[in-house]
């Protein structure tokens, strides 16, 4: 079925808040969901994948430095989706940049990692080159890496099955480079032992939302039903408080 973007904005929204993403946090969700889908790297498939979790970040304690120092930084993310604590990452790697030209935040314990390339884009878009790199799988592994670089309106995005094996230290790591000074790029096209590799240009991604602005979004209904479903706990929720209030006039 085909959805417009302010639908299916306003329905994530919904969605995220009633699973109890704080202010800002679902909105940020919603806005990284709907990046990936209307520039065509599949953020709707990204999200089923989350969707039987998203719920639990709630119970999950905050993100923590659990190292810092001028050039760079360790963020544990209690095993929380890149939904509702990347940007929060990408900021403070853009900040230190700022200060020292050169950055690298490490972050453990973060899954749907591909959602930090709106976070990326908007970096870029400051006038900051930013780079990240992840690996996703245990048996087949498979990496990713992205970039923009400063002033950039849209990133590269590229991935490759690989021959590379994984340790529990690699497992939910993201790797984010930012510098104020030098243009970073990253593409795993070359990579020694990789296949299967999958190079988007930023004019492919610009192309792609060029297409999703004139054709809409294609979402499976099962998914859309069962957005709205989560959802609709914000509407009976706001409509008790509304009845609540007009009972106490």
């Amino acid at each position: 079925m085909h959805i417009s973007m302010n639908e299916l904005k306003a329905a994530l929204r919904r969605c995220f808040e009633a699973t109890g993403y704080y202010v800002g946090n679902y909105e940020d969700a919603a806005n990284m969901i709907l990046w990936l889908e209307k520039h065509g790297l599949n953020g709707l498939a990204e999200l089923k994948r989350a969707m039987p979790y998203i719920a639990d970040d709630s119970d999950k304690p905050l993100s923590r430095v659990v190292y810092e120092d001028s050039t760079s930084a360790i963020i544990d993310s209690n095993g929380r989706s890149a939904l509702n604590c990347i940007a929060a990452s990408v900021d403070l790697a853009h900040a230190k940049a700022l200060e020292v030209g050169i950055a690298t935040v490490t972050v453990h314990n973060c899954h749907n990692r591909m959602f930090i390339l709106k976070a990326l884009t908007d970096c870029g878009r400051r006038g900051i080159s930013v780079a990240a790199y992840w690996q996703n799988g245990n048996q087949t592994v498979t990496e990713h890496a992205a970039a923009i670089n400063a002033g950039d309106r849209y990133p590269s995005y590229s991935e490759a099955t690989t021959s590379l094996s994984t340790t529990p230290a690699d497992k939910q790591t993201l790797t984010i480079v930012c510098s104020s000074r030098v243009n970073l790029t990253a593409s795993l096209q070359s990579s020694k032992g990789n296949r299967l590799a999958r190079y988007v240009s930023p004019q492919q991604v610009a192309e792609n939302k060029a297409h999703s602005v004139e054709h809409g979004i294609e979402i499976e209904p099962e998914l859309w039903d069962e957005i709205n479903r989560i959802g609709a706990g914000v509407l009976v929720e706001n409509s008790e408080q509304s009845q609540r209030g007009a009972g106490g006039r």
